[in-house]
Order: C-alpha cells, then structure tokens, then sequence
C-alpha cells in the first residue's frame, strides 16, 4: 500500500507540473545519497541488533527492542514508498530519454529507486532481526510416544 501511495504522488508531482505549466522539478543528488545512507544505517543497526540477539543471545532493553522494530517497520515501509515514487516520476520522462534534463531526472531517480529499496531491505532485516526466538518447546511441540 506504501508503494502504491508513494507511486501515485511521484505521478502526481509531474502532473501538477504540467497542470500549472511549470517545469518539473528536478532531483538534487542529495535526496539519493541520503536514501543510500539511511539504508547504510539501518543495515548497520540490523547487524548489530541480530548480532546481539541471535547471535550472542544477549537480553536487550524492551523499550530499545520496540524502537529497534518500529524504526524497521518505519523504515521498510519509507523505503517502499520512496522507491515506488522515484519509479513513478521516472517513468514520466522515460519517452524524452534522449534530451538531457529528462535524462537526468532518470539517473538520479534510478539512484533513488536503488536507495529506496535498499531502505526497505534492511528495515525488513532490521524487523527480522528483534524477533525473539524461544529456546523451550512448547507442550504442543512435544511429540507423545506410544
């Protein structure tokens, strides 16, 4: 639902452009850059978090554990949406490719597109990663013998 909101809105700005017959806006490199590092973050603290949980089976704070899964959740879902809006307003300009200022609303929505969706992988990694794991079968689990 994130990508489809996120997909209509990139739709939408170009359309609103033309509607008011003004000049699409274009994309500083700084909107990619800082899609690729928040996805750097996350995935740091995805690695971190499962190293800690998984892997050393170290307790964490429930109130860090919830901010941990929230920021994933919030992640993932900001990613999608962003990846599926630079997708949208990219596709805009796909038939124009060949002028420079539509080529370069591509490119650097492409570079978005890939921040975007690395955003959403490691707020999904950064979930998967505070799940809670229980050591003790349950008593359904147990297998009764004849």
């Amino acid at each position: 639902m994130a990508g489809l909101a996120g997909g209509v809105a990139g739709w939408a700005v170009v359309k609103a452009a033309q509607g008011f017959n003004v000049t699409p806006p274009s994309i500083p490199w700084s909107a990619p850059i800082a899609l690729v590092l928040a996805a750097a973050f996350v995935g740091y603290l995805a690695y971190v978090t499962n190293q800690q949980l998984q892997v050393q089976r170290i307790r964490m704070a429930a109130n860090r554990a919830v901010a941990m899964l929230v920021l994933g959740k919030s992640a993932a879902l900001a990613g999608a949406a962003v990846a599926v809006g630079y997708l949208g307003f990219a596709l805009h300009f796909l038939p124009r490719a060949d002028v420079a200022a539509p080529r370069e609303r591509i490119v650097r929505s492409a570079v978005a597109i890939l921040g975007g969706v690395a955003l959403c992988v490691a707020g999904l990694l950064l979930e998967r990663a505070c799940r809670v794991w229980d050591d003790e079968p349950d008593e359904t689990d147990e297998i009764d013998s004849p």
